[in-house]
């Protein structure tokens, strides 16, 4: 019979008291012990703590929409309800690195300009007549439609139309505050002088040519709105010509004309058709991924929990999580991540 040498356990103590002294001395000086902290630092794979997460627009219109009795654009700045990730409750971050919420703009009203160093986009989920004036040129906005508000481009919304409308906004900010590289400024106007006729930058540069002349950036989209109007063909397209991948069904992925690159730097958008009958297989990257629901409805299957989605609903796939799409009928499904960052960095990993 074998055992501890007499004494073993007292050695053990003993040696556990002399580390823990020293740990407290060097704990005076502003140092820490990498060995007793190195599995938390570098681990085998991502251990994400965020969880997924699901918003359906039935209820979450409803609370939106109180929101418009309670406090007005104006007094807001902007009237946001911010989605949280369950598991990260007081941060305002829907994902480790990217910002989420749902707009409410009224007829009539106006959100007034300012302009910040985070990148943000606006996915139309209900209603339309509201416009996004982004540096001079004006985005009437429809249900579907993706507009960016480049880095530290001034921009403010306002509504023309009838009837409340309800948009996703998905922003970089924890990225640019994790570098506190954060600005941000108020504008000495409301609203913006339109010096560009409405849909200019789509007529200009989306169209194979480029006026001469054109300043070409690689960071950034000069588009200012994608319509779901010309993105929807496309989508069809490549269902009739069985352009159809085995995890994310027919996807298109909003690009930076000038170079084909990403829309945003920070931020990857894609628009996904799921034909009817689908049954994606399971995907996992380290990318966490924010979803909306454009038309239709299915399920989606992240670690091993269903989510049921319809048209309107919002959930999220976090880093490394596997997920599978599965639809009866067909549908559309909007995505956005922190792709590109990641793969400017190198660290982007996939697996299927």
């Amino acid at each position: 019979m074998t055992g501890p040498m007499p004494g073993a356990s007292a050695q053990s103590a003993a040696t556990d008291a002399v580390r823990q002294a020293y740990y407290d001395r060097i704990s005076k000086h502003d140092m820490a012990p990498l060995w007793e902290v190195l599995k938390g630092l570098v681990p085998k794979e991502p251990n994400t703590p965020c969880v997924p997460a699901i918003w359906h627009f039935d209820d979450a219109k409803k609370l939106v929409m109180e929101a418009g009795a309670i406090i007005t654009a104006k007094e807001a700045e902007r009237r946001v309800l911010v989605l949280e990730n369950p598991a990260m409750r007081g941060r305002s971050r829907i994902t480790q690195s990217l910002y989420a919420g749902l707009q409410l703009i009224l007829p009539g009203e106006v959100a007034p300009a300012h302009r910040h160093t985070a990148s943000a986009i606006r996915f139309v989920l209900d209603g339309e007549g509201a416009y996004t004036a982004v540096e001079g040129e004006r985005a009437v906005m429809r249900r579907g439609d993706f507009i960016i508000t480049a880095n530290w481009a001034a921009h403010d919304h306002g509504h023309d139309g009838k009837g409340p409308m309800i948009w996703l906004d998905v922003l970089d900010l924890p990225t640019v505050n994790f570098f506190d590289a954060a600005f941000s400024e108020h504008l000495e106007r409301e609203s913006q002088s339109n010096t560009k006729q409405d849909g200019d930058s789509w007529a200009r540069f989306a169209s194979g040519v480029l006026p001469d002349g054109a300043q070409v950036r690689k960071d950034r989209s000069p588009i200012v709105n994608y319509p779901y109007a010309k993105m929807k063909p496309i989508l069809t397209r490549m269902r009739d010509s069985d352009e159809i991948d085995p995890r994310h069904g027919a996807r298109i992925r909003y690009a930076n004309p000038l170079t084909g690159g990403w829309a945003t730097p920070i931020m990857g958008p894609h628009l996904s058709l799921l034909p009817k009958g689908f049954k994606g297989k399971p995907y996992r990257s380290t990318d966490g991924a924010i979803f909306a629901c454009v038309e239709g409805e299915g399920t989606t299957t992240i670690d091993g929990k269903d989510f049921g989605w319809k048209a309107g609903d919002v959930f999220v796939a976090p880093s490394w999580k596997s997920y599978s799409h599965k639809t009866n009928g067909e549908a559309v499904l909007f995505g956005i991540s922190d792709r590109p960052a990641q793969e400017a960095l190198g660290i982007w990993r996939e697996e299927s």
